[in-house]
């Protein structure tokens, strides 16, 4: 496996058109906030689209909990927009039919030479893009589970959130002393 698919590992930010023909960079959606970023072989696969269901079921709890979507795959922009608009999904899905990502992370697969598609991952990035978690998704069962991916969220977010237990006292001061830094937005 490529090193940048390895917890610790920063991911790169790539810049890619989004199902509308915008171009997207990673840093840009991602913000301050956790991703499940998919590498998806694309909207042809019924086992990408069994997961991406259940991940559109679940788009609300994961945006009540600030965390993102990002869907990254070797279809065109059109049929990113299709299978997007099929599933009733609202998160980016990006488009690389240059196949970019698949060269430079070392993830064709192989066994499939007709559609060239990545092998499919579910990477899990904290802020700044660094690499929590990486689910290899050949076969479905590698995939997260819904409850392996509300997990996942709850540990970066732990990690990343300064206001994650608010009873504090500390926070609590900071909070009554007018100091907004350490509370989402965390902005000053």
């Amino acid at each position: 496996m490529n090193d940048l698919l390895r917890p610790g590992a920063t991911f790169p930010d790539y810049e890619l058109p989004d199902q509308n023909g915008v171009r997207r960079r990673l840093s840009k959606l991602q913000g301050q906030d956790p991703i499940a970023l998919m590498l998806a072989r694309g909207g042809y696969c019924p086992k990408e689209d069994l997961q991406h269901q259940w991940l559109a079921s679940m788009q609300s709890e994961i945006q009540v909990g600030y965390c993102r979507l990002i869907t990254i795959s070797t279809d065109t922009q059109l049929q990113s927009l299709e299978w997007r608009t099929r599933l009733g999904a609202h998160w980016p899905f990006l488009s690389d039919p240059d196949r970019q990502l698949q060269r430079e992370l070392d993830i064709q697969e192989y066994t499939d030479p007709k559609h060239d598609p990545m092998i499919p991952h579910t990477v899990l990035l904290e802020p700044g893009l660094k690499v929590y978690k990486v689910y290899n998704g050949y076969w479905y069962f590698g995939r997260p589970t819904t409850e392996e991916l509300r997990q996942d969220f709850r540990s970066i977010t732990r990690a990343h959130r300064p206001d994650w237990d608010i009873t504090a006292p500390a926070l609590r001061r900071q909070w009554e002393s007018g100091d907004r830094t350490s509370f989402y937005p965390y902005k000053s």
